[in-house]
């Protein structure tokens, strides 16, 4: 078979042209089958359902519509689940909005009767306790900013520092304060329930602050989907490594962290993030404000066309689309043009070698000296694509971790692995049978490798595995193969 007739009997069949992934967010502008199935087609690798906006139901469509596409093209995707999370709002005010003028004062109270130029309700007795005087409040995404002069019971007392206005129910921050709230509301106990039920592939939680947040989250998860840590409190930072520790996949959430954190020292983090995550081999999605202005014009800014080139500069796994997709005019303009930017970038050869300068270098055990191992051997003889076996998914993150140019066929008897495992670098991931020897291992990896139109006859793979097959940890065999007379017709 020429390679012309194997991209025809292809045809439905969804290769990328970039290792790096693309989350797209669900919501008004994305809730039919036609404009789902566009956006996969354009890239779209994994999709974000937001528990802040929408039902149950909705949501339970839009993945039933999501896993239907997996079965027309035959290609595993991955739902996340993202849970709102608390939600920090002042009250109202009679008027609807107040004007703010710099060093004016106002009280702030538990009373829920409408505010005005003098007073308005703070409904959160929790966070009245953790503040102190001298404790900054950021309102409205940082544009308005008061600094506690005074503090009571019940009340407290602010200044103005910056602002000239004020309306009804305007979310707030409070930088430098681990405050004494769940992570996980109520709200969000019922939503995580649900979207497991559903089926969703991983969690996103909103407002970590510790590691034990981390934690709680999970034994409420009991392994029924991988948990995903949303970094977008300063506290986070403070105690970034723990979170990663106990985390399977990160968010860096930039739009709160950029609220409470001074905007010159996110680049910073960014990158640092993104490189102690890639340390781990677990994903670590660049999330919010990728492309924002094109929720309402059909081109993005050069700014922000930078942004999203910045973040795959700087590693990520995966890039992530909000509003843009969710409830924009241009959804699938956003995909189109992030997918372009993606491809470019990877394509450049600067690209390659900030990739192969932050590789990780440290070998832990066998398993990471196989995954090596593969990496090099790849480079040095030009295989087509690296091939591995996994029950956990461990072996293609170490696979990953490491930026191979060439894309890495992952083959899992577990299908929620195939699926968890599309928002990680490079992985084209395919649910397959048990197999019980590395004969039968070096065949498989061969006929997928090339059904999916990611290798050719006579092109070379080189593929991992664990003996005996099925268990996990066990990273211990390396082979070299041919696509060739060993394919499997039956496949």
């Amino acid at each position: 078979m020429q390679e012309g007739e194997n991209q025809v009997s292809n045809k439905k069949r969804i290769i990328r042209q970039r290792n790096t992934k693309i989350l797209a967010t669900m919501g008004p502008a994305t809730s039919t089958e036609e404009i789902i199935e566009q956006l996969f087609c354009a890239g779209v690798d994994a999709f974000r359902l937001n528990f802040s906006h929408g039902e149950h139901a909705d949501h339970k469509e839009r993945l039933a519509m999501i896993r239907k596409l997996e079965k027309k093209f035959k290609r595993t995707t991955c739902v996340v689940a993202d849970m709102q999370g608390p939600k920090l709002r002042l009250g109202t005010f009679e008027e609807g909005k107040i004007s703010l003028t710099k060093g004016m004062t106002i009280r702030l109270d538990l009373d829920p009767t409408p505010g005005n130029e003098s007073r308005v309700c703070l409904p959160h007795p929790e966070v009245m306790s953790a503040l102190t005087i001298g404790s900054n409040i950021l309102l409205d995404d940082g544009k308005v900013r008061f600094k506690i002069q005074e503090k009571g019971d019940d009340y407290l007392i602010a200044e103005v520092l910056s602002g000239s206005k004020l309306s009804d129910r305007k979310g707030f921050n409070i930088p430098n304060v681990i405050l004494p709230i769940d992570a996980l509301t109520e709200k969000d106990k019922i939503d995580l329930e649900a979207a497991l039920e559903m089926g969703v592939d991983w969690i996103a939680q909103s407002f970590v602050q510790t590691a034990d947040d981390v934690k709680y989250a999970k034994d409420l998860i009991k392994g029924r989907a991988a948990l995903m840590a949303k970094i977008e409190k300063p506290s986070a930072l403070e105690c970034f490594s723990e979170i990663l520790e106990h985390s399977d996949g990160i968010m860096l959430a930039r739009g709160d962290l950029g609220v409470e954190i001074p905007p010159e020292q996110v680049p910073a983090w960014q990158k640092k993030i993104v490189r102690m995550t890639r340390g781990t081999g677990k994903p670590i999605i660049v999330a919010t404000q990728m492309l924002e202005s094109m929720i309402e014009n059909a081109r993005p800014t050069r700014a922000e066309a930078s942004d999203v080139a910045t973040a795959v500069y700087d590693g990520a796994d995966a890039v992530m689309l909000s509003a843009e997709t969710a409830a924009g005019a241009y959804p699938l303009e956003s995909v189109e043009i992030m997918d372009r930017i993606c491809r470019s970038v990877e394509q450049d050869e600067l690209y390659q070698k900030l990739m192969a300068a932050d590789r990780p270098a440290h070998i832990k055990d066998p398993s990471d000296a196989i995954t090596s191992s593969a990496y090099h051997i790849a480079q040095d003889i030009g295989v087509a694509c690296i091939a591995n076996f996994t029950a956990s998914g461990s072996t293609a993150q170490r696979a990953a971790r490491m930026r191979p140019s060439q894309p890495i066929l992952t083959l899992s008897q577990h299908l929620e692995t195939t699926r968890r495992l599309a928002l990680s670098y490079g992985v084209h991931s395919v649910h397959v049978d048990v197999v019980d020897s590395f004969a039968k291992a070096v065949t498989m990896a061969c006929t997928y490798a090339y059904k999916e139109g990611l290798a050719h006859k006579d092109e070379r793979l080189v593929i991992t595995a664990g003996v005996p097959f099925g268990m996990t940890g066990t990273t211990n065999s390396l082979r070299i193969a041919t696509v060739g007379k060993n394919l499997d017709k039956s496949e």
